[in-house]
């Protein structure tokens, strides 16, 4: 299942400076995984220890907002957009 990946500014870097990448799987957790297969090391940018997501990112699949699915166990099909958005604070 062919998934679209947009990658925020400050976590392209980590993607060879590639705003959005196309990868393989069918839940947010194994495209996780992917990505750290493909981008060594951008796991520990996105997830805890627990490998839990951390707290700081809001991570959409088609403009919904995992929290209010079935978090990382999300499903994906083909064709999807999956979004990684930093959470920004001000004031």
């Amino acid at each position: 299942m062919a998934v679209q990946v947009l990658i925020p500014t400050p976590l392209q870097k980590f993607t060879n400076d590639e705003a959005s990448v196309d990868l393989e799987a069918a839940s947010v957790d194994e495209l996780l995984q992917a990505m750290e297969g493909r981008f060594p090391g951008i796991l520990s940018r996105l997830c805890d220890e627990s490998g839990k997501l951390r707290r700081f990112l809001n991570v959409y699949v088609n403009s919904e907002d995992i929290r209010f699915l079935n978090h990382q166990a999300t499903a994906l099909a083909d064709g999807d957009e999956v979004s990684i958005v930093p959470a920004v604070a001000g004031g």
